[in-house]
């Protein structure tokens, strides 16, 4: 379980591809406090600690998170975010996020105004019932708020320290991104459509 609320970045050192799997090691200023089984959200996608270096941790995606997520798309020295999981005494900061990603979504715009930035990101139209106006959303592992949403897009404002210590200020129109939807949002959804079902 995690909050959303990027605890640092990392540096991808290396990427392996073997059989349908991705094995993946990164240099962190946390990486030498991890365990080996340990979970890390690593642009929002819950990933387990699989061996360490000096100052890295390795981890290893399964051909279904390369098929839901944009973990596929990363590359060699790629900026990624890092989020351990949260401990039951610490205050929740952010919003309850699983580091299950739901689907990607694209960025389709990005403005900065007075150090003010705004993205607005497309989704799939069969997620559009997971998104409110000024509800919670995990865009690449960080809690966000979304305004202006329409059938498919919304969008999200950006302040400076956040900016500053993620990877979204790397992200360009063009870019996909990994999307978690609320928790609550979705057992919501489940129980209406049950109800209709039935």
């Amino acid at each position: 379980m995690f909050t959303g609320i990027i605890e640092t970045t990392g540096n991808i050192e290396s990427i392996v591809h073997e059989n349908q799997t991705m094995v993946i090691t990164i240099a962190s200023n946390i990486s030498n406090e991890l365990k080996i089984d340990q979970s890390v959200a690593h642009n929002g996608i819950c990933l387990t600690v699989i061996a360490l270096g000096e100052n890295t941790h390795t981890v290893c995606a399964v051909s279904e998170t390369m098929l839901k997520t944009a973990i596929g798309q990363w590359k060699l020295h790629d900026i990624i975010n890092l989020e351990r999981c949260m401990k039951l005494n610490d205050r929740l900061d952010g919003h309850i996020v699983q580091g299950h990603v739901d689907t990607k979504a694209t960025c389709v715009y990005k403005s900065d105004t007075n150090n003010n930035w705004v993205y607005r990101f497309e989704i799939p139209t069969t997620f559009n019932h997971l998104i409110i106006e000024k509800g919670s959303i995990c865009v690449n592992g960080t809690s966000l708020t979304c305004f202006n949403v329409t059938k498919n897009t919304f969008e999200v404002a950006i302040i400076p320290y956040t900016y500053y210590h993620t990877s979204i200020r790397l992200i360009q129109e063009g870019d996909a991104v990994n999307i978690e939807f609320d928790i609550i949002g979705k057992y919501f959804a489940r129980m209406q459509s049950l109800q209709q079902a039935s």
